[in-house]
């Protein structure tokens, strides 16, 4: 079974100018978290997907692996079309904005797959300390509700499970972006068109549940901040200065 990673980059960002561009010690954001995907052992081969020649010339200067696409309305998307470029069976997508991700999540949606199983997409949660509330109803963070399986029924910006009275014993997840797919699931993916449960909550996963698509969601105990917003970048800044550049 061949895996691969494919990060999606553009160069343009409502919250963040450039951002795939700022520089994180010394480097841009793109490269540190092509760096990062280097570190997993589901796989070698780590593909940056852009339709930014600039995004493309930066990487190459450092010897990433870049495939041109189109633009793109969704990471996903972008995804979709390098495969038309890419051999593998499964391919994993990494956000950009990542670069402090943990090389072992990475690993943790590919390990379905490597078991033997065939999810049509995996992707992992993370669970919510009990009574963070601020956390359950920030609209900027994605909650998901599963079955017993482990598979996604729904993700949403709202809190679900909604409770009529607060309970603290109340399990709530919330959704980390990366996901692995099959082949044949991308190539769908691309093909449906934005879904109406997609468009209303701005989430693509939405597209392959409204289609039928079943989400496999795997746990995982560690987390890492993203970069979207300017306040966000400093946070990473400092995470980065105090974990990666002392390891």
């Amino acid at each position: 079974m061949k895996i691969v990673i494919v990060i999606p980059a553009r160069l343009d960002s409502s919250r963040l100018k450039r951002k795939m561009l700022v520089d994180l010690e010394g480097e841009p954001l793109i490269v540190r978290t092509f760096q990062r995907a280097m570190l997993a052992r589901c796989t070698e081969r780590v593909v940056v997907a852009t339709d930014s020649s600039e995004i493309a010339g930066v990487l190459q200067s450092v010897g990433a692996e870049v495939v041109m696409t189109g633009e793109a309305r969704c990471g996903t998307e972008r995804i979709a079309d390098a495969a038309s470029k890419i051999e593998g069976d499964i391919l994993i997508n990494l956000q950009g904005d990542e670069p402090l991700i943990d090389p072992g999540n990475i690993d943790r949606v590919a390990e379905p797959y490597l078991r033997g199983e065939s999810p049509d997409c995996v992707t992992l949660v993370y669970p919510v300390l009990p009574g963070d509330y601020t956390t359950i109803s920030d609209r900027h963070i994605v909650k998901v509700v599963m079955d017993r399986n482990g598979y996604a029924l729904y993700f949403s910006r709202s809190q679900i499970p909604f409770q009529q009275v607060r309970n603290a014993s109340t399990t709530f997840f919330r959704h980390i972006g990366i996901y692995a797919f099959k082949r044949e699931v991308l190539q769908d993916f691309a093909m449906l068109g934005p879904s109406m449960l997609e468009r209303e909550e701005s989430l693509e996963q939405l597209r392959l549940l409204e289609n039928g698509y079943r989400i496999q969601c795997v746990e995982t105990t560690i987390d890492s901040p993203g970069v979207n917003t300017p306040e966000e970048l400093d946070l990473v800044r400092r995470v980065f200065r105090e974990k990666v550049c002392r390891a």
